[in-house]
C-alpha cells in the first residue's frame, strides 16, 4: 500500500474522510501483516471510523491479532469481526473509547469471544449473570482477570448504545455486588473459623449503594456483625473483622492484574476512628445519639449487597426511620449549608472549571439538591425513598416537588454530565472527575457520545449547556415549588401542597414559615408581567435569603422594597436583568437592620446594587460628595430644605457604603468575599468619614447663606477629631469637632463669635432634626477645657490656650485633629499651631508618659459598662480598640519629632510607620493591627446587625449569628468567633503591656 513519490494515496485520504489524526501511522498498521486479508476491506474501515478514536481503536485491534496463539486464531477472529456486525460494533466501540481495555485483551486474546454472545440476557444482565461469570475467579489475581471481562461486556454496550448511561451504572453496581460477594467468598475460605463463627452483612454505600456507580470508583460499604449461634460476640466481631478487612484487601490491592477499585469503609460511624465492623445495637445506638445530619444523607443509599443479606436488611430496616427524621433536626439547615460550603471550598482553584462532579454546576448540584428534596418530603411520601438519583428525580416530579420541564431539564443535563464522566474513566479506567484539556482526549470524548461536526467545540458547548442547566435549576430545586403552592403556574404544572411548602420553608431555616408563605403569596400570585417577573426572581432569591443568619427579615424586607418600588419599571427589570443587583439585594436585606432601614427611606436607591450607570457599590470620593451636597445646598430656597437634601445625600451613601460592606464581607457566586479584612475597615472609615466631612460642608454653607449671605462675619473651620480625624468613623460613630474661627478685617472678635456660635448652634439643630434621614450628632467635648470650656475659639484663643494651658490628654487628642470642613487657609493655620505640641521635637517627659498611662488605666477603671465581658469588649477591653489606639499615640507623642512617618491621624498608618521604625517588631505591629482591624469590624457589624451602635457582641442568638456570618463564620460556628476574637485580642493585651508599659 505505499503510495507513489509525491502523491497521497486514496487509502491517506479515505483515513482522513472516516476520522483518523495520523493517516500516516494508520496506513503502516493496515500494511501489517495481521491485516493482510482485510486491508481493503471497507467494512472494516467504516467500522473504525465509526469508534471514538479510530487511531486508537486500529492500534488495539492491531494489538489484538498480534496477541493471538497463531493463524487459526488471528483468522477466527478477523472472519469474526468483518462477518459479524454486533461483535465488530463492541470490539472496535471498546478498542476507540478505552486504551486501558485494550490493554486488558492484549493481555488476555480469547476475552474477545465474551462479546460474541448476543442473547437477550446478555443486553440486560444483573447480578446473577456476573456472578457467574465470576464463579471460575479461585484468587485474588484469577477475579481481577474476570471482573475485567465482566467490564468488558458493560463498556461494549455503553459505548454502542445498547443500553443508556443509567441503564450502565446499574450494571456496574450490580457487578460490583457480585464481586463483593465473590472477594467475601475467597475471604471465607482462606478463613473458615473465623466465617463461621460470625454473621457479617456487607451494605453498600453512596454510588455502589444507589446502583448508579461510575466505571471507577471507590465502593462505600458499611459492615454490620453478629455473633453465630452461641459464639462470643466479642470474639465473633474480630473474626468478622478479619473477614471484612481481608475481603477489602482482595478488591483494593494492586497485583499484576492491577486493582479493581478501593473498598471503602469511611461512612461508618466515627469513620476511620469507629470500629471496622459494628453489631446492629451499636449502630442504632450511634445514629440515635451521635450521627450529624450527613451521615443520615448518606443513609439514603443504604443497601444490603453481601454477606449475611438478612442482617443487612435487619440494618436497613432499623436506620430507615432515623433517615427520614433528619430534617426535622435541630441543626438541620446549618448542617446542610455547612456541608454545601464545604464542598465547594474543598476545589483546588485550578480544576473548578473542569469539575464535573463537584464543581458549580456539577453532579454533586442535582444529587445535592434531590438529597435535601428527598430527605424533607420522603417522611410522608415513601414513593420519594428511593437511592437512585434519577429514580428520585422522577418520583419528586410525579409527586409535585419539582416542576415537569424543570425534572426534564435535570434529567437530560444529569444524562450527559454522567455520560461524560463515564466516558473520561473508561479510557485508562482511571478514577478522575476532570474534564481533560488536551484535544485530542476532548476530540475522543466528543465523538464518543456522538458529536462527530466539530467534536471538540460540539462538547465543550454542550458540557457549558448542561451545566448552566444544572447550576440554574440546582438554585432554584429547592425553592420553586414553594411557589407552586401560593401562585397560579402554567397549565399541566403539579401544585406543592400548602404542608410540604410549610416544611420546605422550615427546612431553609425560616423561622416563621407562614409568615414566609403569606410573603411569597403577595408577591408571586397572579398573572400579571410583575408576578411572573417575581416568580423568576424568587427561587434564586429564597436560596441567598436562606444563606444567612435570619432569612425571614430578608423576605420580609424584600416584600417591602417591592411593595414601594412595585409600580416603577426599572426596579423588576434591574433585578432581572444585572446579574449582581439581585444578589447584592438579597445579601443586604438579610445582613441586618441597618442597610435595609436605610433602603426603606428611599427604595430608590436599590439602584446602586446593579451593574449600570448608579455608580455601583463604590463609595465615591469627598470632593465629588462635596460638589453634588454644595450644588443641592445652593437649589434649595432655606436652610432646612439645603439641610434636608444634604442629609439625603448622606442617607443613600451610607447605604451604598453599607452595602458594599455586605457584600464583600458575605461574597457571591462571583466574586468570592474580601480576604483582606483590613482592606474593608478602610472602605468603611474612609467613606463614611468622607461622607461626614461632605454633609458639614453642606450643612456650614446653607446655614450661613440664610444667616449672613455670602460671607460670615468670621472666617470659620470645622477641624475632626478622634475617629473622624483619623478617617476612621464606623456607621454608628459621632462626629467628633473642634470650631475655630478668625474675625474678618473690621469686625470686632464679639460679633465674629456670636456669628461663629449661631452657625454651630444652627449646624447641629438642623442635622438632629427628627426626618426620615439618620441625624448626625456633632459632639466638640474634645475642645480646650472639655465641656466647660467655649464651644467656639478664635484662633488665637487656641494659641494663648495651648501655650500656657494645655495638658496631656489634650495634646493627646490633638494627634487625630485634621480640618474636614470650612476655611481651608484657617484649618491649615491651626494644623501648623497645633503640630509642635502632638508632635514634639524632643517627645514628652516621664512625667506626661506616665500621666498617660495613669489616664489609660483609670479609663479602663471607670468607663467599661457594668455587666460587661471585658474580654469581649471591642473598645475598651483588653487587646480592643483602646488598647492599639493608645500604644501608638504614645509612639507618636514620644517619637514623631524625629520620625516623619509618624505625623499622621490613621492609626494603621501611624502602627505601619512605628513598625518600620523599628520602635517594635514587624510580628508585634501585624498582631496589632489585625487586633484593631477584628475590633473595628465586630464594632461595624454590631450596627449593621442591630441598627444600633454598640462595642459587644449581641447576646441574642441570632443576632449573634449574624454578625458571625458578617465575620466569615458559618452557621453554627458563632463560639468559634468568639473564642477567636478573645485569642486575638489576648495576644495583643500581652503585646501592649509590653510596649505601653515599658517599650515605646
Amino acid at each position: 500500500m505505499t503510495s507513489a513519490p509525491g502523491r497521497r494515496s486514496s487509502i491517506f485520504t479515505r483515513l482522513l474522510r472516516h476520522g483518523f489524526t495520523d493517516p500516516s501511522a494508520a496506513e503502516r498498521l493496515l500494511d501489517s501483516p495481521e491485516l493482510a486479508t482485510v486491508r481493503n476491506d471497507p467494512v472494516l474501515l467504516d467500522a473504525l471510523g465509526g469508534t471514538a478514536d479510530p487511531d486508537l481503536a486500529l492500534h488495539g485491534l492491531v494489538r489484538l491479532l498480534e496477541a493471538q496463539d497463531g493463524a487459526t486464531d488471528r483468522q477466527e477472529l478477523l472472519d469474526t469481526v468483518i462477518a459479524a456486525k454486533p461483535l465488530r460494533d463492541r470490539l472496535l466501540g471498546v478498542l476507540g473509547a478505552s486504551a486501558a481495555l485494550a490493554e486488558h485483551l492484549a493481555r488476555h486474546p480469547r476475552d474477545w469471544q465474551a462479546l460474541v454472545t448476543y442473547e437477550p440476557r446478555d443486553l440486560h444482565p444483573g447480578v446473577e449473570e456476573f456472578e457467574r461469570g465470576l464463579a471460575d475467579a479461585a484468587d485474588p489475581v484469577a477475579l481481577r482477570v474476570s471482573y475485567r471481562r465482566c467490564l468488558l461486556s458493560i463498556a461494549a454496550r455503553d459505548v454502542c448504545g445498547t443500553v443508556d448511561v443509567a441503564q450502565t451504572a446499574a450494571e456496574l453496581a450490580d457487578l460490583a455486588t457480585a464481586t463483593l460477594r465473590a472477594a467475601l467468598a475467597l475471604a471465607a475460605a482462606d478463613a473458615p473459623e473465623d466465617a463461621a463463627m460470625c454473621r457479617l452483612a456487607v451494605v453498600a454505600m453512596g454510588k455502589c449503594g444507589g446502583h448508579e456507580l461510575n466505571y471507577v470508583s471507590d465502593v462505600d460499604v458499611i459492615f454490620v456483625g453478629e455473633a453465630a449461634g452461641d459464639a462470643d460476640e466479642g470474639k465473633a466481631l474480630r473474626a468478622a473483622t478479619r473477614l471484612a478487612s481481608h475481603m477489602m484487601r482482595i478488591c483494593s490491592e494492586t497485583t499484576v492484574e492491577g486493582s479493581i477499585w478501593p473498598v471503602d469503609a469511611n461512612l461508618r460511624p466515627e469513620g476511620r476512628n469507629g470500629p471496622l465492623v459494628r453489631t446492629l445495637a451499636s449502630h442504632l445506638a450511634y445514629y440515635q445519639r451521635w450521627a450529624k445530619t450527613w451521615e443520615f444523607q448518606a443513609l439514603l443509599k443504604a443497601r444490603p449487597v453481601a454477606g449475611d443479606l438478612v442482617l443487612g436488611e435487619e440494618y436497613t430496616a432499623a436506620l430507615r426511620p432515623l433517615v427520614w427524621k433528619a430534617a426535622e433536626r435541630e441543626n438541620f439547615v446549618a448542617d446542610v449549608q455547612e456541608m454545601r460550603r464545604r464542598v465547594v471550598a474543598n476545589i483546588p482553584a485550578a480544576e473548578v472549571d473542569r469539575q464535573l462532579k463537584l464543581g458549580p454546576g456539577g453532579l454533586r448540584d442535582v444529587e445535592f439538591a434531590v438529597q435535601l428534596l428527598q430527605l424533607v418530603h420522603g417522611r410522608a411520601d415513601a414513593s420519594l425513598r428511593s437511592g437512585t438519583t434519577l429514580d428520585a428525580l422522577k418520583a419528586l416530579a410525579a409527586g409535585g416537588y419539582v416542576g415537569r420541564a424543570d425534572a426534564a431539564q435535570l434529567d437530560e443535563a444529569y444524562r450527559f454530565l454522567r455520560s461524560l464522566e463515564h466516558r473520561i474513566q473508561l479510557h485508562r479506567l482511571r478514577r478522575t472527575h476532570l474534564v481533560p484539556e488536551d484535544e485530542a482526549d476532548l476530540r475522543r470524548l466528543g465523538r464518543s457520545l456522538g458529536l462527530r461536526t466539530d467534536p471538540v467545540a460540539e462538547l465543550t458547548r454542550e458540557w457549558r449547556r448542561h451545566t448552566t442547566v444544572v447550576r440554574r435549576l440546582h438554585e432554584k430545586l429547592f425553592y420553586r415549588p414553594l411557589l407552586d403552592a401560593v401562585a397560579a403556574l402554567a397549565p399541566g404544572e403539579a401544585r406543592l401542597s400548602a404542608e410540604a411548602a410549610r416544611e420546605r420553608m422550615v427546612a431553609l431555616g425560616y423561622a416563621d414559615p407562614a409568615a414566609a408563605l403569606r410573603h411569597l403569596e403577595a408577591l408571586a400570585s397572579g398573572v400579571t408581567r410583575k408576578a411572573a417577573i417575581q416568580r423568576t426572581l424568587l427561587p434564586v432569591l429564597l436560596g441567598w435569603f436562606a444563606d444567612s443568619a435570619d432569612p425571614d427579615a430578608g423576605l420580609l424586607n424584600f416584600r417591602k422594597v417591592s411593595d414601594a418600588l412595585g409600580k416603577t419599571p426599572w426596579y423588576l427589570r434591574l433585578l432581572r436583568d444585572e446579574g449582581a443587583a439581585a444578589e447584592n439585594l438579597a445579601r443586604v436585606l438579610s445582613a441586618g437592620r441597618l442597610a435595609p432601614d436605610l433602603l426603606m427611606r428611599a427604595p430608590e436607591a436599590v439602584a446602586l446594587l446593579g451593574d449600570g450607570d448608579g455608580g455601583g457599590l463604590t463609595p465615591r470620593s469627598r470632593a465629588s460628595l462635596e460638589q453634588e451636597v454644595l450644588a443641592a445646598v445652593r437649589r434649595a430656597d432655606n436652610a432646612v430644605q439645603g439641610v434636608t437634601a444634604a442629609r439625603g445625600v448622606r442617607r443613600r451613601e451610607l447605604f451604598r457604603t453599607a452595602a458594599a460592606d455586605i457584600v464583600g464581607s458575605y461574597g457571591t457566586e462571583s466574586q468570592p468575599a474580601e480576604a483582606d479584612q483590613g482592606a474593608l475597615v478602610d472602605l468603611v472609615g474612609g467613606a463614611v468619614s468622607d461622607l461626614t466631612a461632605a454633609t458639614l460642608a453642606g450643612t456650614l454653607r446653607a446655614v450661613v447663606r440664610e444667616g449672613w449671605g455670602d460671607t460670615l462675619p468670621t472666617r470659620f473651620a470645622v477641624i475632626g477629631m478622634g475617629r473622624f480625624g483619623g478617617h476612621e468613623l464606623g456607621y454608628g460613630s459621632d462626629a467628633d469637632v473642634l470650631f475655630v474661627h478668625e474675625p474678618r478685617e473690621g469686625v470686632s472678635e464679639r460679633e465674629a463669635t456670636e456669628a461663629a456660635n449661631k452657625v454651630v448652634a444652627e449646624m447641629r439643630r438642623l442635622l438632629q432634626v427628627p426626618s426620615a434621614d439618620p441625624p448626625l450628632l456633632i459632639d466638640a467635648d474634645l475642645r480646650p477645657e472639655g465641656k466647660s470650656g467655649p464651644l467656639v475659639r478664635t484662633l488665637a484663643s487656641y494659641e494663648a490656650y495651648y501655650r500656657r494651658w494645655a495638658l496631656v490628654w489634650e495634646r493627646h487628642a490633638l494627634l487625630r485633629a485634621e480640618p474636614v470642613a470650612g476655611d481651608e487657609d484657617l484649618g491649615r493655620r491651626f494644623v501648623e499651631l497645633i503640630d509642635p505640641l502632638r508632635y514634639p521635637a524632643g517627645g514628652l517627659d516621664e512625667d506626661a508618659v506616665r500621666e498617660i498611662r495613669r489616664l489609660k488605666a483609670r479609663m479602663e477603671a471607670e468607663r467599661l459598662p457594668r455587666g460587661a465581658d471585658p474580654k469581649l469588649h471591642a473598645k475598651l477591653g483588653p487587646g480592643g480598640l483602646s488598647d492599639v489606639e493608645w500604644t501608638v499615640q504614645l509612639a507618636q507623642l514620644r517619637h514623631a519629632g524625629e520620625v516623619p512617618g509618624l505625623r499622621t491621624t490613621r492609626t494603621r498608618e501611624a502602627l505601619a510607620a512605628a513598625c518600620e521604625a523599628g520602635l517594635m517588631s514587624e510580628e508585634d505591629a501585624a498582631h496589632l493591627d489585625e487586633a484593631w482591624v477584628l475590633a473595628t469590624r465586630v464594632r461595624n457589624a454590631v450596627m449593621l446587625v442591630r441598627g444600633r451602635a454598640g462595642d459587644t457582641f449581641p447576646t441574642v442568638p441570632r443576632e449573634l449569628a449574624a454578625v458571625g456570618r458578617y465575620l466569615g463564620y458559618g452557621p453554627g460556628h458563632a463560639g468559634d468567633m468568639l473564642d477567636a476574637y478573645r485569642r486575638t485580642a489576648r495576644r495583643a493585651r500581652g503585646i501592649v503591656e509590653e510596649l505601653f508599659y515599658g517599650g515605646l
